[in-house]
């Protein structure tokens, strides 16, 4: 356990086949029929969560631990799974039970459901693989705080996961054993702010699909604050649920990514499209906003070069692609702003902003944000303080200069 938290503290200074059947909650002990299930899976799954690993760490003396994950929806329906990753991990590992529930404040939940994997309690993920649950025959609302909860039993020698989720997520000590199915969180004495092995939560629901926001550490809400979802995606879904309930919008944030270039566990925005954004159940529309951190190593025709090999892969698999505006960074307070990345961010708008048919529309951040003093600098009342990372107003900004009928929904909305 101190190993994890010293890594945390580490990290912020540091800048399937479909087997159907439903379960009941854990209280009934009982499965609902099989019919049911398979009802549930013909209506098709919209993501209504999701989240991209984009990193895995060792730990030692971990097992007997459970964990508890609070996740806000964006999309309701009447069913619910949860996606499992273990994308960056050595070793397998093990989930001895996971439960799905409504949160009730905090660790707390108002009704823990079983969740079951091809019908066992048991889940083993392979290194590198991932796993899907059953349906679970949970009524999921818009906008609300889901809690998946995981117990992990044997050792536990890597974790891929999610790092700086601007989320607190509940942890038991070492050796607690399972408590997926408290209702009330006195068992969970410690917190990060990281979601480990999950990576998407997925409903039933006959609406418009769902759209996924690919980008770097702006989109995944670096410096919004923390447990209320303030990220742009989470604002552009409530927007959209206003007018047009039943869709989806997944946030594939990664903080540092690029398009040009990537890591082992922060893989490019062209080698995590797949994984990331086409695979999503639902995916309709993609939102790219990305390009920030390929200004200072890439030339802007590799950046624009980047987006379009992007929109192009997108649009054969019948996706619409909305390219986003790069926001400004002057005076940012960890230097990388120069005239040349001046110009090349320029010159990256320019393309997004007319890009002859490369995107359906797009989405002009820069024009939201920036100081009309000096367009090169972030607007001070959308700076959280570092001068590249916008605060909640400078999120809400994003999430309103988005035209909702270009998103290519459906019916208009305002």
């Amino acid at each position: 356990m101190q190993a994890i938290r010293g890594r945390l503290a580490a990290l912020l200074l540091a800048v399937s086949a479909l087997v159907a059947g439903t379960v009941t909650p854990v209280e009934a002990g009982a499965s609902a029929s099989a019919e049911a299930g398979r009802q549930g899976a013909r209506r098709g799954w919209t993501g209504t969560w999701a989240t991209a690993a984009s990193e895995h760490y060792e730990v030692s003396g971990m097992s007997e631990v459970t964990v508890r994950m609070p996740v806000h929806t964006s999309v309701g329906g009447s069913s619910v799974r949860i996606r499992l990753t273990n994308a960056y991990a050595t070793d397998p590992v093990t989930v001895g039970h996971a439960t799905v529930g409504l949160r009730d404040g905090g660790p707390a939940v108002e009704r823990p459901y079983d969740v079951r994997f091809g019908g066992r309690r048991e889940v083993t993920i392979p290194a590198g693989g991932e796993a899907v649950s059953d349906p679970v025959r949970l009524a999921v609302p818009a906008l609300t705080d889901l809690v998946v909860s995981l117990h992990l039993p044997g050792q536990v020698t890597h974790i891929t996961d999610h790092w700086w989720a601007q989320q607190t997520v509940y942890w038991t000590d070492y050796g607690a054993g399972d408590h997926t199915a408290d209702t009330a969180g006195d068992a969970y004495t410690w917190t990060t702010t990281s979601w480990p092995f999950l990576s998407g939560v997925d409903v039933t629901a006959p609406g418009a699909g769902s759209v996924v926001a690919l980008g770097d550490s702006i989109t995944d809400g670096s410096f919004s604050t923390a447990d209320t979802n303030q990220r742009w995606p989470d604002l552009l879904s409530a927007r959209l649920n206003a007018c047009l309930p039943g869709t989806g919008v997944l946030n594939a944030g990664i903080t540092s990514n690029r398009i040009t270039a990537g890591t082992e566990t922060n893989p490019s925005a062209l080698a995590r499209l797949e994984r990331d954004v086409l695979s999503q159940p639902g995916a309709r529309t993609l939102i790219l906003f990305e390009g920030i951190n390929d200004l200072g190593g890439a030339s802007a025709e590799q950046i624009i070069a980047g987006m379009t090999e992007i929109a192009d892969r997108a649009h054969r698999r019948g996706m619409r692609v909305v390219g986003a505006t790069i926001t400004p960074y002057k005076d940012f307070t960890w230097g990388g702003w120069t005239e040349e990345t001046e110009a090349r961010r320029q010159q990256v708008n320019a393309f997004v902003r007319d890009s002859g048919g490369v995107f359906d529309d797009y989405a002009d951040f820069d024009e939201a944000v920036r100081d009309p003093a000096d367009p090169r600098r972030l607007g001070a009342a959308y700076d959280s303080g570092d001068h590249l990372h916008p605060n909640d107003t400078g999120m809400k900004a994003f999430a309103d200069s988005i035209d909702l009928a270009g998103l290519g929904l459906g019916r208009a909305c305002s």
